[in-house]
Order: C-alpha cells, then sequence, then structure tokens
C-alpha cells in the first residue's frame, strides 16, 4: 500500500503550515460559493402536488410544517422495491435532529415514489426518525428530474439532456415559502450532494480517505465508488 511519507515532526509541521493556506483559501472559496448560490433567481411553483403521509395526504405548502424554507431529499426508492437505496440510506443515517434547522425556521423532508406503507416500514427497521412522504401519485419527481422516463418527460439529470438514462435518481431541492406562494429556489444532484454525509467527510480527513479508487494519491483504495455501501443492519 502506498502509504504517506515518513518524516520529521519539524518537516511535517512546515508541510502541514504550507497546506492550511490551501484549507483557507478552500473555506474562503466556499463561502463565495454558498453566497452565488443564494443569489440564484427562483420560480413559483405552480402545480399542485399530493403527498402521502402516515397521517393522510398533504400538499407541498404542508411539507413546510408551517416554516420559511424546506429542504427535500429526494430519496429513491422504486415502488416495486423491499428496501430503499444503499446511498440515500447512508445519507439519511446522517441527518440529525432536526432542531437545528427548526430554529433557523427550515424544515427537512424525504420524498420518494414507494407507497408510504413501505416508507414507514423501512423507516422502523433504519431507527429514523425524519419526515418521509411518497409522492407516487403527483409528478413531483419528474417534475424535479429523479425520476427519469422519456415517455412521461424529456429525460434530464445533473441539468443535463440525457435520453439514455432512465428510473429512479436521488437528489436535493430546496424551496422558500412567501405568504401562501412557494418558490423553488435550488437543486442539485450527483455528488451535489456529497457534503450530505458526514462520514465522506471524516473520511476525507485521513490518510487513507473514502478508499475508493478514483481517489489520490494512488494505491491506497480496495474498491469502486460507493462499492463498499450497505445498509447499516447489514455491514
Amino acid at each position: 500500500m502506498n502509504l504517506p511519507e515518513v518524516v520529521s515532526r519539524e518537516e511535517w509541521l512546515d508541510a502541514r503550515r504550507k497546506f492550511l493556506e490551501e484549507e483557507k483559501a478552500f473555506t474562503r472559496a466556499r463561502d463565495e460559493l454558498n453566497a452565488n448560490r443564494r443569489r440564484l433567481p427562483m420560480v413559483r411553483v405552480e402545480k399542485e402536488y399530493v403527498f402521502h403521509g402516515p397521517d393522510g395526504d398533504l400538499g407541498l405548502p404542508d411539507l413546510f410544517d408551517g416554516r420559511r424554507q424546506l429542504i427535500v431529499y429526494h430519496f429513491m426508492f422504486h415502488p416495486d422495491w423491499d428496501a430503499g437505496c444503499r446511498g440515500c440510506s447512508k445519507v439519511t443515517d446522517h441527518i440529525g435532529h432536526l432542531a437545528h434547522l427548526h430554529a433557523r425556521d427550515t424544515n427537512l423532508v424525504l420524498v420518494s415514489r414507494a407507497p408510504s406503507a413501505k416508507l414507514e416500514a423501512f423507516k422502523r427497521r433504519m431507527g429514523w426518525t425524519v419526515p418521509w412522504f411518497s409522492s407516487q401519485d403527483s409528478d413531483f419527481n419528474y417534475d424535479y428530474h429523479v425520476t427519469l422516463d422519456e415517455s412521461v418527460k424529456p429525460v434530464e439529470y445533473n441539468y443535463r439532456r440525457s435520453p439514455e438514462i432512465s428510473g429512479d435518481r436521488s437528489g436535493l431541492s430546496v424551496f422558500l415559502r412567501d405568504g401562501e406562494d412557494v418558490f423553488h429556489t435550488y437543486s442539485t444532484y450527483a455528488r451535489g450532494t456529497d457534503l450530505l454525509t458526514s462520514t465522506s467527510n471524516y473520511l476525507d480527513l485521513t490518510p487513507l480517505g473514502r478508499q475508493e479508487h478514483w481517489e489520490q494519491p494512488p494505491g491506497r483504495s480496495n474498491s469502486g465508488p460507493g462499492e463498499w455501501w450497505r445498509l447499516h443492519d447489514e455491514y
């Protein structure tokens, strides 16, 4: 295995101080990226959607639960599946107590196409508490480009026309409520949700990283992207 070079403490401190400047530059660049995200325009949501939950049917404004902002994680769970996507489950394992989001007038929910009964059963198995709703009888997944079917809607994923792919995908969408009006402000897909998984971010701090083949430097990996993921009760 290609391990890091062994050096003296003084040499390590010199290298670490130099790298600290790169970390500070990244933090400043991230702050500017987040500011530019906040500067994005928004689109009024005109269509009415119906979501099924354990307590009945709700519209999109109801998912805010009285708050100003709403984050929807598009969890991959096809209606025919008996268990949710491993990657989406890994993301959901890292969702903390929602009280901290609620303190900033923001709600977070999961939305999937599987029927509510399946979602609730899997939620109990995983021990999650985050609210989870089914979009099975609405266009929500298609309109926000996480269910891809050329016969229903032109296929676009991650802002590119992609008619060669189909099926369910993951993603995240953000909405803002202003009085009775709801606006779509942001959506991200693929590695755009990478920051949501703290295990990956913790591993990024280690010398072996995520131990996936795409990472540099080479010689420290043992799997392809996501190949090692399991539902947390299957490890």
